[in-house]
């Protein structure tokens, strides 16, 4: 008995095969992902954060709001703290570009939004100038328009750096991709209560891990470690957010 061709498959071993097209914008997704991942030496950092004062700070946001106003999310008080950050480590706020730096005069903080299968990134001009409040309520304008694709091609323009935050999904960590024409990008896990020690013995705290990928030709470990220590410091103490 022969034994079996191994190097073929049987056609019909996959099923029925349907071929989805992609739209015009998950194309240039795709090819802006694989040319970042191929053409950029990624590094990545990774920090757990303490967010139990934000979580506190977000409650009385919660709480002192009107009907109808935006509460500034997790995201809206990340994209705060990198926005500070950012103005105080100004190579995270460029790029590397035919063999020299470009450094922003702008901070534009892009936050990943989810539109079916693919997501598109919207960019929060001049966020370090902005308050929270207006963080959020300029985050919800661009999701809705986003969303429902009334989003102009200034709104997903621009950007300096960007967040993607997948915590909502239950995901406790991951490594994101830069985007092209920036420095880095910052990936957000869920929030979750988890056993921590203190000085005064054990406890708990909310925590949230996070994954900082480098552009290795322009972000280096001291840097990148210090320009994360700002964003961990932010947060921690949410004061330096108002």
């Amino acid at each position: 008995m022969e034994p079996a061709d191994t190097t073929r498959a049987s056609p019909s071993a996959k099923g029925e095969t349907e071929r989805v097209e992609l739209d015009r914008a998950e194309q240039t997704l795709t090819r802006r992902m694989a040319e970042s991942k191929a053409t950029v030496p990624h590094v990545y950092l990774r920090a757990t954060i303490d967010m139990t004062r934000a979580v506190e700070v977000r409650a009385a946001f919660s709480a002192a709001a009107a009907a109808g106003e935006p509460v500034p999310s997790t995201t809206d008080m990340v994209i705060k703290a990198v926005a500070l950050a950012l103005r105080e480590h100004p190579r995270a706020n460029g790029s590397y570009r035919d063999g020299g730096l470009e450094l922003y005069s702008r901070i534009n903080v892009g936050f990943a939004v989810t539109i079916g299968a693919s997501l598109a990134v919207p960019t929060v001009v001049d966020a370090d100038r902005l308050s929270l409040a207006e963080i959020a309520n300029e985050s919800r304008r661009l999701t809705d328009e986003v969303q429902t694709g009334q989003a102009t091609a200034a709104a997903v323009a621009g950007g300096t750096f960007s967040i993607f935050d997948l915590g909502g999904f239950g995901v406790r960590d991951f490594d994101p991709v830069i985007f092209g024409g920036q420095a880095g990008t910052l990936g957000l896990g869920e929030i979750a209560e988890r056993p921590i020690v203190r000085d005064k013995g054990p406890g708990k705290a909310h925590l949230m891990e996070v994954s900082l990928a480098c552009d290795h030709r322009i972000l280096f470990g001291a840097g990148a470690a210090g320009f994360l220590g700002g964003i961990r410091r932010n947060l921690e103490e949410p004061d330096r957010l108002a």
